[in-house]
């Protein structure tokens, strides 16, 4: 049974591991806690990014750097310890060298390459807890996890509206719905995921720049435009050399106006391009999190493929009584199609509400 102390160290491993969120992929992000025998707190870590210490062993080092011994402590961390050897060691080997005596981790690592950590550590002697805070920490992992588990990056659909519905104005103006607050939290989003995209209609009407501003320090997520049939100029803003770019086209595309561009060919879907078939060549180069900015079509095919994770949405208190709504045709006619959400988060972000929800029951996936 987990002890307070740990649950409290649990807590704040969490909050370490969020730091690191757009930084780490294609690894999860994690955070580590040491308690001295006694259950002070000797050292704390966190996975900064791929490639780079696994958050134990980055504990462990401000641990030693502190001069603290961990010899008969616990380490709390929110995921299992790794079990491999990759581009570095086993953490379960580590936790075992430095001398600890108790591991409480968070969630059971998925991945079949480096799951067998607590195995290791429990034949080991050392006394194992699974499950402390576990959907807290599955939270804050839900990108990583549902690449694992579903084998494509994990959505999350973003999108800024009147209280009517209206994410533009009758004459297509958009700018600004919403306020200088929220836009410097959808910047917040696009710092923590690995991919951005947006569709043809959204790069016409706007010019999208789709960088991270104003946060210092931050890995610049791939920006993807969704261009059926290659309309995009030469000139576009999201062309420039702030941060990567890939166009999505369609088989027949012509993309000679697009010379030294990274584009990919995609097949058709019921709705445009395929959304599948995106989401798994975004998976094959690495991204495990995408941050869907729209536009109306883009996300009602999204949500037509049963391909948005959560939700961001942020209104306005406005009205514009016409003008393009948020979703587009999302392949529901009918109220018994409705798709219900659980509203899991409702904040106040200068005069603008920003709701976060998941989907209850998503629509079934193609496979």
């Amino acid at each position: 049974m987990a002890t307070q102390a740990e649950a409290d160290a649990m807590r704040r491993a969490i909050a370490l591991a969020a730091r690191a969120l757009g930084s780490t992929s294609p690894n999860p992000v994690v955070g580590c806690v040491l308690l001295d025998a006694r259950g002070r707190t000797a050292g704390e870590g966190w996975h900064r990014r791929a490639g780079g210490p696994h958050a134990e062993v980055a504990a462990l080092r401000d641990a030693a750097d502190a001069g603290h011994d961990v010899r008969g402590g616990t380490a709390v961390v929110t995921l299992e310890p790794c079990n491999h050897t990759g581009r570095t060691g086993p953490c379960a080997q580590a936790l075992l060298a430095a001398g600890v005596a108790r591991v409480v981790y968070a969630v059971a690592d998925p991945n079949p390459t480096a799951t067998g950590g607590a195995a290791t550590l429990a034949a080991a002697g050392v006394d194992t807890e699974g499950g402390l805070l576990a959907d807290e920490a599955a939270a804050g992992n839900a990108a990583w996890l549902t690449s694992v588990l579903r084998d494509r990056p994990f959505v999350l659909w973003k999108y800024a509206a009147t209280l009517d519905g209206r994410s533009a104005a009758a004459d297509g103006t958009s700018r600004w719905i919403t306020s200088a607050a929220s836009r410097a939290d959808v910047h917040r989003l696009r710092a923590e995921a690995d991919a951005v995209v947006v569709g043809s209609g959204t790069l016409r009407a706007d010019d999208p720049h789709l960088a991270v501003r104003g946060l210092d320090g931050v890995t610049q997520p791939l920006r993807v435009v969704v261009d059926t049939h290659a309309t995009i100029k030469p000139g576009a803003r999201v062309l420039d050399d702030a941060a990567p770019t890939l166009i999505a086209v369609g088989e027949d595309a012509d993309t000679r106006h697009l010379p030294g561009t990274d584009t990919v060919r995609l097949p058709y879907g019921e709705q445009g391009l395929d959304v599948h078939a995106l989401l798994a060549e975004l998976h094959g180069r690495g991204v495990r999190s995408v941050l869907l900015e729209g536009g109306p079509s883009l996300a009602g095919s999204f949500v037509a493929a049963g391909a948005v994770d959560r939700i961001v949405g942020y209104l306005a208190p406005a009205l514009l009584g016409a003008g393009p709504t948020a979703l587009g045709d999302a392949g529901i006619t009918t109220v018994a199609q409705t798709l219900r959400l659980a509203v899991t988060d409702v904040a106040r972000l200068g005069p603008d509400l920003r709701i976060t929800a998941t989907p209850t029951a998503s629509a079934p996936e193609e496979n």
